[in-house]
Formats: structure tokens, sequence, C-alpha cells
């Protein structure tokens, strides 16, 4: 097993996903018609040979539970390490920022066996070899080794100004759409000794911040972040248009293959479905359907999650439809985001845009 320990950050959920994380945290946000963001990560780490992992949650963390379970489908569900769920320990558990969600589970960090950690957020969807990130991160011998993209995310972020040699000569806070350097994906890979280190040196900044005070830190007292470029898709998903965005471009076929590629296979938690049944009159076209579902409408350019029914008539264009939900015979659906366990009535019409998807919350009657 490979000398490294996955720590995962699924506390935070961004207001800008509105409806999609009223009752869950963007980490265990449904997504591509089975898999829940959160795989992603855990795929990564699983892919790498990493069998220890904790994952930092905050509130609405309920469904992660009922997600993750033991971490049986991640070959993490073991009599000593494996999987461990690290609710908040505080009386308030709300954390500020990514310091104060270590500082809360620095215990935990303390007992970690491996020497390496890999600190990563839950709601990134991107498949990243992680065996080959720690091997450049030994090899560089610096202190942290940053995953970056040249994909610009929406909102704000924070780049690094990258040398000749392959380590950031700067870290850029908080800024958004393109600009000088490059993205993080605020992946990174340490070991134990500087995470700590990172930990109190914020802890004794007036307003600790992790990346202005840890990493600009590191980087003043004359440390070294290496850059390790990761050039495959990538969504980083914090809004409702960008969730939109990131699941249509799930019907794009070289995209969806750099996010599940063969070589490292994004696993997620069982169901046992029944093969999709197709109607004489169903239409497809060009539309992504899981298991489980009953289709005897039309469909073009969807995303259909596991145990849906598409009555008869009924005509969907430009959707995404999660598990469960039912639309009656009739309806006309375009540019609709509906969760999970909805109930669409007969003959309704519900058109949204493609910069403004209309959403339609969990358990909603229509």
């Amino acid at each position: 097993m490979i000398n490294l320990h996955g720590l995962i950050l699924a506390d935070r959920s961004s207001r800008d996903l509105r409806e999609l994380v009223m009752v869950r945290t963007s980490s265990s946000l449904p997504f591509a018609g089975r898999y829940r963001l959160i795989d992603f990560a855990l795929s990564n780490l699983q892919n790498a040979g990493v069998r220890d992992v904790g994952v930092v949650m905050q509130r609405n963390y309920s469904s992660l539970l009922d997600h993750m379970g033991s971490g049986k489908e991640w070959d993490m569900s073991r009599k000593r390490g494996g999987l461990k769920l690290l609710p908040p320990f505080t009386g308030s558990g709300e954390y500020e920022g990514i310091v104060d969600a270590l500082e809360n589970v620095r215990g935990y960090i303390e007992d970690i066996k491996q020497d390496y950690v890999a600190l990563m957020r839950g709601s990134l969807a991107a498949s990243i070899d992680l065996g080959d990130v720690m091997y450049k991160h030994v090899k560089s011998g610096a202190e942290v080794t940053a995953v970056c993209s040249t994909y610009t995310p929406e909102g704000e972020h924070h780049r690094f100004v990258v040398g000749e040699d392959g380590f950031a000569k700067e870290i850029l806070l908080r800024r958004t759409g393109p600009g000088e350097g490059v993205a993080t994906l605020e992946v990174y890979i340490m070991s134990k000794k500087v995470l700590l280190g990172i930990i109190d040196r914020c802890d004794t900044a007036l307003n600790h911040k992790f990346h202005r005070d840890g990493l600009g830190g590191l980087l003043a007292e004359g440390g070294k972040i290496n850059v390790y470029m990761f050039n495959d898709y990538v969504a980083n998903i914090t809004s409702v248009n960008g969730y939109y965005q990131a699941s249509m471009d799930m019907l794009d076929r070289e995209k969806r293959h750099e996010l599940f590629p063969e070589a490292r296979p994004v696993r997620t938690k069982g169901r046992s479905d029944v093969s999709t049944y197709y109607g004489d009159q169903a239409v497809n076209r060009n539309s992504l359907v899981a298991d489980g579902c009953i289709i005897e409408g039309t469909l073009e350019n969807c995303v259909i999650f596991r145990g849906v029914h598409i009555g008869a008539g009924a005509v969907l264009k430009n959707c995404i439809i999660m598990q469960d939900t039912y639309v009656s015979d009739g309806a006309q659906l375009s540019y609709v985001i509906s969760d999970k366990d909805a109930v669409i009535s007969k003959d309704v019409t519900l058109s949204g845009s493609p910069k403004l998807p209309l959403v339609l919350p969990k358990g909603s009657k229509v």
C-alpha cells in the first residue's frame, strides 16, 4: 500500500447551488446518472492504493453517510484504518474555513500512521492519478505539491505563478476568470509534519487562512511548492449553472472518457436495478440514461438517473432528471433540473434556459 493518507474536505456547500444543497452537502450531489461528486475523490485515492481516508463533514451530511456507508465499494471497509467519517466535534459545528475544519480534526491528523497526506475537496469532479502526483512530490523534494490546471474555475479561486523550475513563485488569492498563473484544484500532497506545521502557522495568525497564511506563509519562509499540471477534464461545481454545464459535458464522448477513464474506474454505491425499458414509441437522442428506468416518451440531450419513469408522449430536452423521478404522460420539459423523487403531472409544461435552468427541489410535486 502507498505511504499516503487521504483527507477529504466535505464540509462546505456553495450557496450558489441553491435548491440542490438544501438537504445535502455539495460532495453528495448526484452527478452523471449514477454517481455522487465525492465518488471521484474516493476513487482517485482507491486507484492510487490508498485505503485509509478521513472525510471531514460539517452539516447536512446524512445523505453523505448513507452513500459512503462503511466504504466497502472503495475497498475501505476495514477493522483497522479504512474510511473514517469525521463530523464536527465543536459545539456549533460551524467552520469558517479550511483551517477551522483541520483544527477540529487535529487529533485525527496526529494519529495518522502514514507519512504523507493527500488533502482534497469532495466536490471536485476529476480523475487524477494520485500515484503519479505522489511520485512527483517525493522526487521534487518540495514541502507541498499542488495539483493545478489551465482550466479556469467559475467564481473566486486561487492561482499559482510557476517558475521555470516547476515550483510556485507566488500565490494569487481570490481571483476570478483567467489570468496570470494556473488555477489550483485544491488538491495537495504534503507530509503529515508539514500539514501540522501549516495548521500551527495559521492558528497563530490573526485571521488565519489556509491559502494566504498557510501556503503563502510557507512560500514567504522559503518553502517550496511543487506544481503538478493536470490537463484532463475537470469540473469544480459551485453553482446551479456550473452543475448544469458539467452535466451536459457528459454527453460529449471525449469529455466523458477523460472523466471516466478505463485505467482509473470511478466507483459508487451499488444499487440493484434491472435494465432500462424503452417503449415502442420511445425516442432517445444523445442522452445518458442509467439502469432501472422506464422510457416511453422522447429524450433529447438529457441526463437521466436510475429509477426514472418518463411517460408516453412526454418530451424532455436538455434536462437533468435525478433518481426515482416520475414524469407523467404528455409533460413537456426543457432546461429543467429535477432533484430526486419529484412527480411531474400529466401535460405539465416547464421551461428554463441554458444560463438559468429551472430547478425542482427534492420531492417536488408539480
